[in-house]
């Protein structure tokens, strides 16, 4: 059971548990903080590219993940997107799409896909965030009482159908980015936090087998990894344990376009 960080008084903090007081001897309400996840959300507020054209289920998706996620996630809790937030192709495109999200509830952590082109800079990504909800990973972590959240892009990995010898270099230099996570993570760990990892590329094939990837989220002592990614016919487990590791696919169109518990 995870940790309780209390403050009193409802003092705004950037940890998950609140405690609110009544006036009388009523005891206080305790407020534990949820972690949820979705992913590809391939947005296009401004560069028009509609994602109905691959399938009717896409018609009006972000109107479908904004209602789930209202009716889920209260302003203690956080949602990972795990990458291709936006097709726009710089950052001034990408924008709109990422203000859309300014008025759901909840602290907003983000990893980079292979389809958002728009970031480049981590400073200005992040200078372009809407309000201290949004919080932009890029080979580091994040904490919130007492889970920590680390994140990169990950790419394909070998005994996947689409890897290539062309692959392998990227393939090798995600896997040093995440030991830069790793290098992150353990200067603000502390006994008995809980550590989820952040891909956007599942980090093993389809029929597991050890990755890089893999190998590291043990070493790291990962509870959770998400990733998206995956999308329409193209198989691939919800969920799956490998390691004492859950893996969790939060790929909106795979996950009926609504929020995914992960802690």
């Amino acid at each position: 059971m995870r940790g309780i960080i209390c403050y009193i008084l409802c003092v705004a903090t950037d940890f998950g548990v609140s405690i609110l007081l009544s006036r009388g001897p009523a005891c206080a309400k305790i407020v534990c903080m949820k972690v949820y996840a979705i992913s590809d959300l391939h947005l296009s507020a401004v560069c028009n590219k509609p994602m109905d054209k691959f399938g009717a289920k896409w018609s009006g998706h972000l109107e479908k993940i904004k209602e789930d996620w209202r009716a889920k996630v209260s302003m203690e809790d956080v949602v990972l997107l795990c990458g291709d937030l936006s097709w726009g192709i710089s950052l001034e495109e990408a924008v709109p799409d990422i203000e859309s999200l300014a008025d759901l509830p909840g602290r907003k952590v983000f990893c980079r896909g292979n389809h958002d082109y728009w970031w480049h800079s981590i400073s200005k990504v992040r200078a372009a965030a809407p309000d201290d909800t949004f919080y932009f990973l890029q080979n580091d972590c994040v904490k919130f009482d007492d889970v920590v959240i680390c994140g990169s892009r990950g790419w394909c990995c070998p005994g996947a159908s689409d890897f290539t010898p062309q692959d392998e270099k990227i393939y090798l230099r995600e896997a040093e980015r995440f030991r830069l996570c790793k290098a992150q993570v353990e200067k603000v760990r502390t006994e008995g936090d809980t550590l989820i990892v952040m891909s956007h590329f599942p980090p093993f094939p389809v029929k597991y087998e050890e990755t890089l990837f893999t190998a590291l989220f043990s070493e790291m002592d990962a509870k959770k990894v998400v990733f998206g990614h995956i999308h329409g016919d193209n198989y691939f487990p919800f969920r799956s344990t490998h390691a004492e590791i859950e893996y969790i696919l939060s790929s909106c169109d795979k996950v009926n376009f609504s929020l995914v518990s992960v802690l």
